[in-house]
């Protein structure tokens, strides 16, 4: 007859090996047919990782798929944000595993530690809380859709050194070089424009400069530090040129007087150094201030019918290549083209050490690019809106629920979750 103590412990036994084989996992498909809201998916799998728990990135496997331990609270999680997903058990999951760590298959299995904590550069609003630009961010409007929180920086913030609090920084749609997007003949008229111009004026002074342009160029260097640091930094549109051609005119005047109140340096824009920038090479400045351009670098004269307007995403080995594997998951490597005030990026002007990770062929240019500085990384993407091709000053902006599904907009959200696949002590 077996002793107490013996049966105390073969029970003990019985149900740590019953509660083993009860363990399951919460997969959620990112592939084209089987996931309603792939947006969606990215906030919970953000949701997951910031509740302590680790979750798993498939690349490549099913779209991208994510994957974490199975109870209650997270299926619920998965209702409640209507994010198709199926539940299988560990030895299931293990045996995707193990498909998966086959040498001769291109996929790889990434765990996701840390919720990154995320900072927007946008602009400040007015005294009764109004947007000052009429336009919108689409890195905003994803986060928000998506349910992955943030916090609003700006200039006053990054001169106070708050940047080190965080883990990834997106650049709204910023003119770095101090000419106010370039908008003067268009809008210099608009009380927006107007209204814009005096409250940048009023930070700058504020904060110790004589001109918004000097204001911009000591963000930019401050910007640099933090990616030199191991910081992450996402731009899109005009914050991506402008941000280098900030880098390349350092010590010159390269703003018209209708922006600064007096004349650019009569040599503005020659010998430029293209060794400070992160991407770009070679370019030339635009200087007349009516036109709404700021360099040779965004490719205008691109004549391509907007119904054919796509751009491809190139392919990378999971297992050797995961960085750019991550930033490039998707459920179609067609990506449906968008414009904006940048919208791409002449091949021939891109750096060489810098990594294209979208291309139209056809029309020799760079839409979503990517680098190394120092100890971080960046990503630029061209354009806008992702399902708004072409957006005007003062469009409204885009409902995300009726674009769940949008390749172009799950770019974006790859950059975010991004750092969590790196553990790393944030900054104090």
């Amino acid at each position: 007859m077996l002793s107490l103590k013996r049966v105390i412990v073969l029970s003990f036994i019985l149900c740590f090996l019953s509660l083993q084989a009860m363990a399951a996992y919460i997969i959620i498909p990112m592939s084209d047919d089987n996931q309603r809201d792939h947006l969606k998916a990215y906030g919970l799998a953000y949701w997951v990782i910031d509740k302590g728990e680790d979750a798993y990135w498939l690349l490549n496997y099913d779209g991208g798929a994510f994957a974490f331990q199975q109870n209650t609270i997270f299926e619920a999680q998965c209702k409640a944000r209507n994010v198709s997903y199926k539940v299988i058990t560990d030895g299931e999951f293990l045996q995707i595993r193990e498909k998966i760590s086959n040498p001769e298959v291109n996929q790889e299995v990434v765990k996701l530690e840390q919720a990154p904590k995320i900072a927007v550069y946008t602009p400040e609003f007015n005294s009764k809380g109004e947007k000052i630009q009429p336009w919108d961010d689409a890195v905003t409007l994803v986060l928000t859709y998506a349910e992955i929180p943030y916090d609003v920086i700006y200039d006053r913030e990054i001169m106070e050194d708050k940047l080190a609090e965080y883990d990834w920084l997106h650049l709204h749609h910023e003119d770095f070089t101090g000419q106010y997007g370039k908008f003067y003949k268009g809008y210099s008229g608009q009380a927006w424009y107007i209204a814009n111009q005096k409250n940048m004026e009023k930070l700058a002074n504020g904060l110790g400069f004589q001109k918004v342009s000097q204001l911009k160029k000591a963000v930019v260097q401050k910007i640099r530090e933090y990616v030199g640091g191991g910081g992450f930094m996402f731009a899109m549109c005009s914050a991506t040129d402008t941000y280098d051609i900030v880098l390349a005119t350092e010590g010159q005047d390269i703003c018209h007087h209708v922006y600064d109140g007096d004349a650019a340096d009569a040599n503005a824009g020659e010998n430029m150094d293209f060794s400070q920038t992160f991407a770009f090479k070679d370019f030339k400045l635009e200087k007349n201030h009516l036109v709404y351009e700021y360099s040779t670098i965004d490719h205008r004269a691109r004549k391509i019918n907007p119904k054919s307007d796509y751009f491809t995403l190139f392919e990378f080995s999971a297992k050797w290549d995961p960085v750019p594997a991550m930033l490039c998951q998707n459920h179609t490597t067609t990506i449906k083209g968008f414009m904006g005030q940048t919208t791409a990026y002449k091949k021939s002007l891109v750096k060489s050490e810098v990594l294209i990770m979208g291309e139209t062929k056809s029309i020799d240019e760079a839409r979503y690019i990517h680098g190394e500085y120092g100890m971080g990384q960046w990503t630029f993407y061209g354009g806008h809106d992702p399902e708004d091709y072409q957006h005007f000053v003062n469009d409204p902006e885009t409902d995300l629920s009726l674009h769940p599904n949008s390749p172009g907009y799950r770019l974006i959200l790859n950059n975010v979750l991004f750092p969590a696949a790196k553990k790393k002590k944030r900054k104090t």
